[in-house]
């Protein structure tokens, strides 16, 4: 069995898909998508469609970000929704051709909700932006866990390492520190969506224009 680990997607379905071709995802594969699957890229909808097409290929781990949070919270709250559209969810809008939520299928709304605040193994624990090394996953804040910034976090108390997206890496190429890693790439800004096999540390890397790269952290 192997675990994958796919940063931030952003709308790019382009890169998903060539993504996907890469790797050559096994139905015995776990799949840990560590959120932010809509807003700013030109396809949220594709995205989410390939996401629950994936689910039924492989084992399927879906994290909510904080641009979920935003929209699935601009459903009921007038003042979220202005937030969420000046953050990127007018693209989502447009990508549904949508005038107003009930244009969004019903199946995508489950998708959304059925995300999960993080994921954990014996030796790894997948947050969307960040984790308090001195706090169980259990007790962090959801302010840490979908908004914080990346910025040299110390070790886990748990000795795991953490796997986040969030924090866009200009370089292109994920910041490895040895106990937490973030892969968020920057692909809706014109860099690249990243998948990483956490038992190998092997990755592979799409653009938008269909490109493929693959790499090791260092």
């Amino acid at each position: 069995m192997r675990t994958f680990a796919i940063g931030d997607i952003h709308g790019c379905h382009t890169a998903l898909a060539a993504l996907d071709r890469a790797v050559g995802f096994r139905a015995d594969d776990v799949i840990v998508t560590l959120g932010d699957y809509v807003d700013r890229g030109p396809h949220s909808k594709q995205v989410i469609e390939h996401l629950l097409d994936l689910s039924l290929r492989a084992r399927l781990i879906p994290l909510l970000g904080n641009h979920e949070v935003m929209m699935l919270q601009s459903r009921k709250d007038r003042v979220a929704l202005l937030e969420w559209t000046a953050c990127g969810g007018d693209a989502t809008l447009d990508s549904y051709g949508a005038s107003s939520f009930a244009d969004i299928p019903a199946a995508h709304w489950q998708f959304l909700d059925s995300c999960i605040a993080f994921h954990e193994t014996d030796t790894e624990f997948f947050v969307h932006a960040n984790a308090d090394p001195h706090l169980d996953l259990t007790d962090q804040t959801a302010s840490m866990l979908f908004w914080e910034f990346f910025d040299a976090p110390p070790p886990h108390q748990s000795g795991r390492r953490m796997i986040c997206g969030h924090t866009p890496q200009h370089s292109g190429l994920p910041l490895n520190l040895g106990h937490a890693v973030c892969i968020d790439t920057w692909v809706q800004r014109g860099g690249w969506l990243t998948c990483l096999d956490t038992g190998s540390n092997i990755y592979w890397q799409s653009n938008q224009n269909g490109d493929v790269r693959s790499g090791a952290l260092e």
